[in-house]
């Protein structure tokens, strides 16, 4: 018998989508910030899996090539540790870029997992 392998990919389902699902997440989650992040949360979106958006503000990176740099680095490290956040309980995360710097990979990466065992604590309390 072949292990079960964990997929590292990031499907349509998982990014949120939709004036609804978006005005829901704003208005009943909760912000919090870590690092070059802001981000907002809302812990139970009655979802198997969680969904994620991510921004990247034109005020801080005129060019649009470091923004979607940027917005790269954040689905990447999104996608290699989003097992950390329990299957069967989804989130809904919304992640704000918030430095005029651009971060290495591996700060993102630090900052993302940060992020997510934050959620996963909180997800674990409820």
């Amino acid at each position: 018998m072949e292990p079960v392998r964990q997929r590292f990919t990031l499907s349509k389902e998982e990014r949120l989508h939709g004036k609804k699902d978006i005005a829901g997440l704003l208005a009943k989650g909760k912000f919090r910030t870590c690092k070059e992040f802001r981000y907002c949360y809302r812990p139970d979106n009655s979802l198997p899996y969680s969904r994620i958006m991510i921004s990247v503000p034109k005020k801080l990176f005129r060019r649009a090539v470091w923004r979607n740099t940027l917005k790269r680095r954040i689905r990447e490290s999104y996608r290699l540790q989003k097992n950390m956040i329990p299957e069967g309980r989804g989130a809904d995360i919304l992640f704000i870029y918030n430095s005029k710097e651009i971060a290495a990979s591996k700060d993102i990466f630090a900052s993302v997992g940060q992020i997510l065992d934050e959620i996963r604590h909180e997800i674990g309390r409820n």
